[in-house]
């Protein structure tokens, strides 16, 4: 499968069964499947979502959001244990092209995609639990 590095943009072939293993770039040696939520924008959103080959998980959050800053510590600790997802934050009001895109409504936002594929979108802050739960339910019904 490949995956594209979030340090570096660059694509690495990986084995499924070595995911697990903490693979690094073979590009800046850095993790590929970081167990915590990566950096999207403008810029690299296109190339990393369309190339990469794991479910990704969107968070769509705004620095002014109380619901978004509550739920970030649960996205971050669900992104540990979830080495087949990768877990990304989008800021709506840096990136509005990207919110535009996704037809944001209200944050945040979590958007679920399988390249360019939206699979599953929720809105609304969620605990750890809930989010876990939810997550396992998109990840098996696609």
């Amino acid at each position: 499968m490949i995956i594209v590095c979030p340090a570096c943009g660059a694509k690495n072939r990986v084995p499924e069964d070595k995911l697990t293993a903490q693979p690094s770039c073979g590009q800046c040696h850095q993790n590929l499947v970081p167990l915590a939520p990566i950096e999207l924008n403008e810029q690299n959103f296109s190339h990393f979502v369309s190339n990469s080959d794991l479910p990704i998980l969107i968070d769509l959050w705004a620095e002014w959001c109380g619901p978004c800053k509550m739920m970030a510590p649960h996205f971050a600790e669900v992104a540990k244990n979830n080495p087949h997802v990768i877990f990304a934050k989008i800021d709506t009001e840096a990136n509005p092209r990207l919110s535009s895109a996704f037809s944001i409504r209200s944050i945040p936002t979590l958007v679920l995609m399988n390249k360019t594929t939206e699979i599953a979108r929720i809105s609304g802050a969620l605990r750890s639990s809930q989010l876990q739960e939810w997550l396992d339910q998109q990840v098996q019904a696609s």
